[in-house]
C-alpha cells in the first residue's frame, strides 16, 4: 500500500475518530472543521477498502478493520510524538510543567501525600493538578493530553491505555471509640447488627463489602450514602454508625479500628497511561518514580 507523505494526517484523523467515536467532537479535538474530518474518512475508506466506522445509537462504531488497525496506528503516532519530545532534554529539577492525574478523594489521600514530597525534593518546579474523570471518558482525555495519568481500579480495558499495579490494600471497619459493639466480640452477627455508611460517587449500586457479603447471602443496613471518606469519618466519630473502609484510610482517624469477620477481595489501584505517552521522557519519569515510591514499604 503506497502512501503519499500528506497520508500521515490520515491516521492522526482515523486515531482521533477511533477515539472520540463522533465526528464532532473529532474535529473540535483537531481544530479543524467537520466537513474536513468527513473528508479525511472517506479518503480513509477509499484505502483500506472498508467503512471502517459506521453510523449507530452510540455514535461512530469501528468495523472489525478499524478494530484490527488501530492499536498499531496509536503506537506509531505515539511513536513518532515521542521521538521528538525526546529531542528536548529533560531535566526534573529544571522542568516547569503541570501533571494532570484523574483520582477520587480515596485515591488522592494515599497518593499525594507520598508524590507531594517527592516534587518538593527531585523537581521542585513541577506542579500537580488532581480531579476526577469518569471512566467512559478517561480514554479520551488521556489520547488529547488533557490527562496525564489515572489512578483506578484494574477494571478499565482499553487497548489504546497502558497499566501498571500501583498499590493495595484490605478492608477494615471502624467504629468511634467507647462504641458499645466493643465490649464483643466482633462476628459478623455483630457487623449485620450495625448501622453502616456506605461511602460511593454514585447514586446507587453495591460497593466491594456490600458483594462480599452477598456471597454468603447477608445485607448490611445501610444508614447513610456520602461521597467522601473524611465526611463518612467524621461521623462515625460522634455517632454509633460503621464505616468500612481501606486499612490505610481508617489509620489517619482517632478510631477504633476491627478486622472485618468475613472475606472481601483487596482493593488494589493501578496506574493509568495512553500508549502514546510509553516513551516521553517526563511520563516516564513520573511513572517509574510513582511505581518505585509505592513498591518501597512506608
Amino acid at each position: 500500500m503506497a502512501l503519499k507523505r500528506c497520508d500521515l494526517n490520515l491516521f492522526l484523523v482515523f486515531d482521533t475518530i477511533y477515539t472520540e467515536r463522533n465526528l464532532t467532537q473529532a474535529a473540535k479535538s483537531l481544530a479543524i472543521t467537520q466537513p474536513a474530518v468527513s473528508n479525511a474518512l472517506a479518503r480513509l475508506r477509499k484505502l483500506f477498502n472498508d467503512e471502517l466506522f459506521v453510523r449507530s445509537a452510540r455514535g461512530m462504531q469501528p468495523t472489525p478493520v478499524a478494530d484490527s488497525i488501530a492499536q498499531n496506528i496509536s503506537e506509531a503516532l505515539g511513536l513518532l510524538k515521542s521521538s521528538v519530545l525526546e529531542r528536548e532534554a529533560f531535566d526534573p529539577a529544571c522542568t516547569e510543567r503541570t501533571f494532570q492525574f484523574s483520582m477520587t478523594d480515596l485515591t488522592e489521600a494515599v497518593v499525594l501525600p507520598k508524590l507531594i514530597p517527592f516534587f518538593e525534593q527531585a523537581a521542585p518546579n513541577v506542579a500537580l493538578q488532581s480531579y476526577y474523570v469518569k471512566r467512559q471518558e478517561l480514554v479520551r482525555n488521556l489520547s488529547r493530553g488533557e490527562l496525564d495519568f489515572a489512578v483506578d481500579v484494574p477494571v478499565i480495558e482499553d487497548p489504546q491505555l497502558c497499566h501498571a499495579s500501583l498499590f493495595g490494600d484490605d478492608y477494615v471497619c471502624v467504629l468511634r471509640h467507647g462504641h458499645p459493639a466493643l465490649a464483643k466480640e466482633f462476628t459478623l452477627e455483630t457487623f449485620l447488627d450495625l448501622q453502616h455508611i456506605h461511602v460511593s460517587s454514585r447514586r446507587k449500586g453495591l460497593g466491594q463489602v456490600d458483594l462480599a457479603l452477598l456471597k454468603c447471602e447477608q445485607e448490611r443496613r445501610i444508614k447513610l450514602r456520602v461521597q467522601h471518606y473524611r465526611v463518612a469519618a467524621a461521623i462515625v466519630s460522634t455517632t454509633d454508625l460503621a464505616l468500612s473502609l481501606p486499612r490505610y484510610l481508617a489509620k489517619e482517624y482517632d478510631l477504633a479500628v476491627l478486622p472485618l469477620p468475613f472475606h472481601v477481595a483487596q482493593l488494589e489501584f493501578h496506574l493509568y497511561w495512553h500508549r502514546q505517552s510509553e516513551s516521553d521522557s517526563s511520563h516516564r519519569w513520573l511513572r517509574e518514580a510513582l511505581l518505585a515510591l509505592f513498591k518501597t514499604p512506608s
